[in-house]
């Protein structure tokens, strides 16, 4: 019995030091402050300041990408068990074509293709529904971005058989990890990646990346707790883009779909006639300021991304604004001690965006 003992305890030893290893679902605040450590190793050069946070004691950084696109840019960590890898996007920058990227929010579907120049076309799915509708600025940004992550995954899975792979992002950093995670689910769904593959995601501080639609399929596909979505009560930037919601962005099967035979048959005829007259105001003008968004914030922006991409083509838009928030939500509520070190006062616009405000209430969390 002793052996049998023995190999037995050997067994599950084994068992639990693999699943250590691995990754779990399930929000965990440790996890989040090592990868908002690595988040902010971003930077250029480390020094105090409302971004810094002492650099992760378990992961190295074994690659830094080139600036792509509208100022993209990310690194590959890998953490000391060689057991993990995580990909970390940066933000936006203090340069007018990042900026550029965030405010380029017309939608475009969730499955197509962008031609980047006369030799490149970037070919993405990142929703099933026909009916999800994403960012342009940052399908754009993940368009320049996306094969070199992939190739880095597999040279690290085929060659070290690393397996796990943790997402993370700050802001529009967030906004862009949202996108990569349903571009690589969805690779691995079509054989470009190994099946075996894990991911977990933190979209931290992050705007709302598409419509109803591609919310959905994202909440679907990350679903048992493989993706969250962490924002600080009283930061605006998650409350970003605009979104504008019409009749068009409903499942075809809803109570306005025939609305006109349902107001044709109001008695007496006044009310009949109101009633079509408010319902038709309405519709018009929801629809209106859909098209002045698209226009200025498609057509227009596109005209001042083409002088920094001028071989980009410019895609068909989708008649959508209706931008929702993904992910499993944490959401971070400020305390009386919270504002006295960050007071909801003065200038500075970004106080309560910046990793160290994330960092103190998420330890309180």
């Amino acid at each position: 019995m002793k052996p049998l003992l023995c190999t037995m305890t050997v067994l599950s030893l084994f068992m639990g030091f693999s699943f250590a290893q691995g990754l779990t679902p399930g929000f965990d605040k440790q996890e989040y402050l090592e990868l908002l450590s690595i988040v902010s190793s971003q930077a250029d050069t480390l020094k105090p300041g409302p971004n810094y946070l002492a650099p992760p004691k378990g992961y190295e950084r074994i690659y830094q990408s080139p600036e792509v696109g509208l100022k993209n840019r990310w690194d590959f960590w890998l953490s000391h068990d060689r057991q993990t890898m995580v990909i970390s996007i940066r933000g936006t920058v203090n340069n007018a074509e990042s900026w550029l990227e965030n405010f380029y929010c017309g939608m475009v579907s969730a499955n197509g293709a962008l031609k980047l120049n006369d030799s490149t076309t970037f070919v993405y799915r990142l929703a099933k529904d026909p009916k999800a509708t994403v960012h342009v600025g940052w399908t754009i940004g993940l368009a320049y971005m996306a094969p070199d992550i992939v190739s880095r995954v597999k040279e690290q899975y085929e060659e070290h058989n690393v397996k796990n792979i943790r997402i993370i992002g700050h802001s529009q950093g967030g906004a862009l990890a949202f996108l990569l995670t349903s571009y690589l689910k969805y690779q691995i769904e079509d054989g470009a990646l190994p099946t075996d593959l894990h991911i977990k995601t933190y979209c931290s501080a992050a705007p709302k990346p598409g419509n109803l639609f591609y919310a959905y399929d994202y909440d679907f596909i990350t679903r048992g707790g493989w993706a969250f979505n962490i924002v600080n009560a009283v930061d605006w930037v998650p409350e970003t883009p605009f979104s504008l919601q019409t009749l068009e962005d409903f499942n075809q099967l809803n109570p306005f779909e025939n609305m006109e035979q349902v107001l044709n048959k109001q008695k007496p005829f006044y009310v009949k006639w109101y009633l079509k007259h408010a319902f038709g105001k309405l519709d018009k003008s929801t629809k209106k300021a859909r098209k002045n968004f698209e226009k200025y914030l498609g057509k227009a922006l596109f005209k001042q991304v083409k002088k920094t991409l001028p071989q980009l083509q410019e895609p068909t838009y989708a008649h959508s604004l209706n931008y929702m928030r993904a992910g499993v939500p944490i959401v971070l509520q400020p305390d009386e001690n919270y504002y006295k070190l960050y007071p909801d006062t003065g200038k500075n616009i970004f106080m309560h965006h910046a990793l160290k405000p994330y960092a103190y209430l998420v330890e309180r969390y």
